[in-house]
């Protein structure tokens, strides 16, 4: 008689102070990675795609100037940096989608990008 009063406190106590995670559902967690993966991925791509079509990378070694063709890249693709720093802001909080630009973003993208182009894993 007393085990399901019991059983339900417990089980009330459990879920209340369970991770937030949790209760938002199972694949929360997995979902916004999975955003933020595929947004990342994006921008990356757009900024492999147009230092592959720019002309210079045709007459010299990019790895020169690799900072150059990225700068230049940036109009072709703001919206899809602009997208992978909303889904970082919402993965991790306001303002943190732009540090993760600022800093890290930057800091791997040349490598990042001058690795898919000697790979050829664009496609122009």
């Amino acid at each position: 008689m007393i085990w399901a009063p019991l059983f339900a406190v417990t089980l009330v106590a459990t879920v209340a102070t369970g991770p937030v995670g949790d209760q938002l559902g199972p694949n929360t967690a997995a979902r916004r990675g999975d955003a933020l993966r595929a947004a990342l991925h994006a921008a990356t791509e757009c900024v492999v795609r147009t230092i592959a079509a720019d002309p210079r990378t045709q007459h010299g070694d990019v790895d020169a100037i690799i900072g150059e063709l990225i700068v230049d890249s940036m109009p072709a693709c703001a919206g899809k940096m602009r997208e992978m720093i909303e889904v970082y802001d919402a993965s991790f909080g306001p303002g943190s989608g732009e540090a993760f630009f600022m800093g890290p973003y930057l800091d791997l993208l040349p490598t990042a990008a001058g690795l898919r182009l000697k790979a050829g894993s664009h496609a122009p």
